[in-house]
């Protein structure tokens, strides 16, 4: 997606809670892609605007999605020289800012507003999640929601998962075990989720195996469902303790994967610098 809107872009990112690096051309030296003042966008997954395309467009971009990865929030200035060892024939200079915008904050569909539910989100929306609050019966929301929270009323749940981001968080709680398989389907069908739990017993779970394995779904699938959800060693059937443990869950979770994901990111800014450095 290119396009030179990137002040409307920006708006929706920031209504999203999606973090960005905004990438600005500084300065300009010689021929050179784009003038002084030029802006991209630059999130996980996609670019907004351009600074010109070519090889200074692909390291810009890869620099600014290693930032988003480490939770980089400092203003880089960085200078390239458009010559042939960066594969421009420009000639010129550029010199760029990588500037991060909004904390990266993790999206939550949350089906379900029973006790166990209203539980979880008291600690949830402490915690960096974006979150997307469904059920049918607009009665059992509170009065007054966190400004992370969206309440969804839907007569269609199932149907609300085709519209959520990217690997999003689902977690399926809902007062109704057919409803929660449908939703099971659903989200598997997308096969793009961060994480996936489903609140049950052991017994749940295996029902849910056997009927989704009627229809089709691989073992690979079924492993990406989380069938009891939180944490094992707590053993507590309190709406409380079943949120601790579950919200538990959720950040070990993110955790490790930000620990992961900084790991190789360090690796990769690395290799990055050292390009930097050969074409300076």
């Amino acid at each position: 997606m290119f396009n030179d809107n990137w002040i409307h872009e920006l708006a929706k990112l920031e209504q999203k809670g999606e973090a960005c690096v905004m990438v600005t051309v500084l300065e300009d030296k010689g021929s050179v892609p784009r003038d002084a003042g030029t802006k991209m966008l630059v999130t996980r997954d996609k670019l907004i605007a351009t600074i010109g395309g070519g090889h200074l467009e692909h390291l810009a971009t890869k620099m600014a999605r290693e930032m988003l990865l480490m939770g980089d929030n400092h203003l880089k200035i960085e200078r390239f020289n458009l010559g042939a060892r960066l594969g421009q024939c420009c000639g010129g200079m550029a010199t760029l800012s990588f500037e991060p915008i909004g904390q990266q904050q993790k999206h939550l569909v949350l089906f379900g507003a029973g006790h166990v539910a209203k539980a979880l989100l008291h600690i949830v929306a402490t915690l960096p999640f974006k979150v997307t609050w469904v059920d049918e019966r607009e009665e059992e929301f509170p009065d007054s929601l966190p400004a992370s929270v969206t309440k969804l009323v839907s007569d269609d749940p199932v149907a609300e998962i085709k519209s959520m981001p990217t690997n999003s968080y689902y977690l399926v709680m809902t007062h109704n075990h057919q409803l929660d398989f449908e939703l099971t389907r659903a989200i598997l069908n997308r096969n793009d989720s961060a994480y996936f739990g489903v609140i049950g017993s052991n017994t749940k779970r295996k029902k849910f195996e056997y009927r989704l394995t009627e229809r089709g779904y691989d073992q690979a699938a079924l492993e990406r469902m989380i069938c009891p959800i939180g944490i094992a060693e707590v053993k507590g059937k309190h709406p409380a303790e079943i949120a601790v443990s579950v919200a538990g869950e959720l950040i070990a979770h993110y955790q490790n994967a930000q620990h992961n994901s900084t790991e190789n990111a360090e690796k990769t800014l690395e290799q990055t610098q050292q390009a930097i450095n050969k074409i300076a």
